[in-house]
């Protein structure tokens, strides 16, 4: 028996894939998200103000390291 629509019939639903938010995100892409040069989220990562994760060559940083410094104030410039 084949599967075709027959009228009056739904049709079977599809498993649709849900999006997953990265647990690590690259340098370029987490300095995307605070909105600040890559320069300024190096000074960050060397002032240890955010940590990082290294896999392999990739310096990775999380998403709740991000999360956590974009809820504080830092009245400070990054870098001068």
């Amino acid at each position: 028996m084949r599967d075709e629509f027959q009228p009056g019939k739904k049709p079977p639903a599809r498993a649709e894939a849900r999006k997953v938010d990265p647990l690590l995100v690259g340098k370029r892409e987490a300095a995307g998200l605070l909105s600040i040069s890559p320069r300024a989220l190096d000074y960050l990562v060397s002032t240890k103000q955010l940590l990082t994760r290294r896999i392999g060559a990739r310096v990775l940083i999380p998403m709740i390291e991000l999360q956590k410094f974009s809820r504080s104030d830092h009245p400070q410039r990054l870098a001068g």
